[in-house]
């Protein structure tokens, strides 16, 4: 029904981006993008609503290129609509002496663009040429600053997404002679007679695809690039490259494990020990990498790498709770890793400062960002009632069900280990900031946030909170999700 409507929160941002050339005065183009910010994500949650079916626009080569609105979908297009809007109203203020503001929104649109695309993608391959897309769009916001540094980050995070890219296409080609279709649908659809014989080659390609795609979601060996990228671009695009771009690969986990070969294929093979391995250990060495490390930004993305891969831990579970972890934790760790590096843009661009010790006693100053930090960064720990809590329950529970005792504690045990480190790397920064002690004095700042840095994370703050305190209907409504996949 109405799936046509499917077009309009993909196209609108590119629509967005072809005018912003014109938009010389910052003000009227802060007011005309704000607006599109706010009728993209409306857009976006009409689609959500009143969309279902499949749409197919053209065929290349036997392979369609077609749209789908599922559940899944509309659940990563809303959270993409939702965190870039937020993201984007921060950046008016954050890019008020910025010497190219039209350059970044333009690559700012179309990121957002290529990512809805890829949230409605009906089969493999109109995802992987969004997925591409993806990586060829945002590449210029990590390059926007346009230093040195800025040029080794943009031209690593190119090629670390290049070679995860290839590691999926060279899945592709086998997925498509073992799969009777690559349309995704809920189970998977691997063909048994044309698997038999070849099992060891079809979860050779299964591996490959699911570890390709794992390296924008910062999976170890491949994630090397995100503490470099993050670093060097302006805050709010390192906040969409944390909170959203990396779910662009967790998104091809998802499609790849539960659409396309199915979790009931890949449970109990060498291709889900060997991911579930990988994936605890990414999570307790981007949280010890976190805790060592003084640059905030990059303490924020050795915390993503981390962080993502709760996620990860929880789509290799392949069962309902773990599934459903995942899920929340996707929500959960967009909203407060967005909050935590808009907080951390706002105090880099007042104080211009970019080390954890410059931050003692900035609390008194900019009491509203380190409250926001304070909320967001407990909800990471998964202090209840913050919404961190309830992910990071579900997917205990789901490792305590799904690989037993020794298992099941030894996974936990991570997790723990991880939030106890989440705890020290993050709340530290906050004491020092409220609590510096009578040696420190943080001199008076010439200027302070405005409420176009304020507003998006107040909303964000607040959002951990009431999903947090009520979080029934989240929970009700992923675990419908994973119910129907599973």
């Amino acid at each position: 029904m109405m799936t046509w409507y499917l077009l309009i929160p993909i196209l609108l941002p590119l629509v967005g981006a072809c005018f912003v050339p014109f938009m010389r005065v910052a003000r009227e183009r802060a007011q005309l993008l704000g607006a599109l910010f706010a009728v993209e994500l409306v857009c976006t949650a009409l689609a959500a609503w009143k969309c279902s079916g499949t749409l197919v626009l053209f065929t290349v080569g036997g392979f369609e290129f077609a749209l789908l609105a599922d559940g899944m979908g509309k659940f990563f297009a809303v959270i993409t609509a939702a965190m870039f809007a937020a993201a984007g109203i921060f950046g008016f203020e954050y890019l008020s002496e910025d010497e190219h503001p039209r350059r970044y929104h333009i690559f700012y649109l179309l990121t957002l663009f290529a990512l809805e695309g890829l949230a409605f993608s009906a089969n493999l391959f109109t995802f992987y040429l969004f997925y591409e897309l993806m990586t060829f769009l945002s590449m210029p916001l990590v390059l926007h600053e346009g230093t040195d540094k800025a040029r080794r980050a943009a031209f690593k995070y190119l090629g670390y997404s290049l070679l995860g890219a290839c590691l999926a296409l060279f899945g592709f080609v086998f997925a498509d002679r073992f799969c009777t279709t690559l349309d995704f649908v809920a189970g998977g659809n691997v063909n048994t007679l044309a698997v038999t014989g070849h099992t060891g080659l079809a979860l050779a390609a299964a591996f490959c695809m699911l570890l390709g795609f794992a390296g924008k979601a910062g999976l170890l060996p491949l994630h090397a690039w995100l503490p470099i990228a993050h670093p060097e671009a302006p805050a709010p695009a390192s906040a969409v490259l944390s909170g959203v771009i990396t779910k662009g690969g967790v998104l091809g986990i998802i499609r790849v494990a539960y659409y396309v070969f199915g979790a009931s294929f890949l449970r109990g093979t060498w291709v889900q020990t060997t991911l579930l391995v990988l994936a605890l250990c990414t999570v307790f060495m981007g949280s010890m990498l976190a805790y060592k490390e003084q640059l905030l930004k990059r303490r924020l993305a050795y915390s993503t790498v981390s962080q993502v891969s709760y996620v990860l831990f929880g789509l290799f579970l392949f069962c309902e709770a773990g599934l459903t972890g995942a899920l929340l934790q996707v929500v959960f760790h967009a909203l407060a890793k967005v909050c935590l590096f808009l907080c951390a843009g706002a105090l880099i661009h007042y104080t211009h400062r970019t080390r954890v010790p410059d931050f003692k006693g900035i609390g008194r100053q900019m009491p509203w960002v380190m409250w926001c930090f304070a909320l967001a960064g407990l909800s990471l720990v998964g202090i209840p009632p913050l919404g961190g809590f309830v992910s990071k329950w579900y997917l205990a529970e789901g490792g305590l069900t799904q690989l037993g005792v020794l298992g099941g504690s030894l996974g936990a045990g991570v997790l723990l280990i991880s939030a106890l480190l989440t705890a020290g790397y993050l709340l530290g920064i906050v004491r020092d900031a409220f609590f510096p002690g009578a040696e420190f004095q943080q001199e008076e700042l010439a200027a302070k946030p405005g409420w176009a840095m304020k507003l998006p994370l107040a909303v964000l703050a607040a959002a951990l909170v009431v999903l947090g305190v009520w979080p029934t209907g989240l929970v009700s409504l992923i675990g419908g999700f994973a119910a129907a996949i599973l």
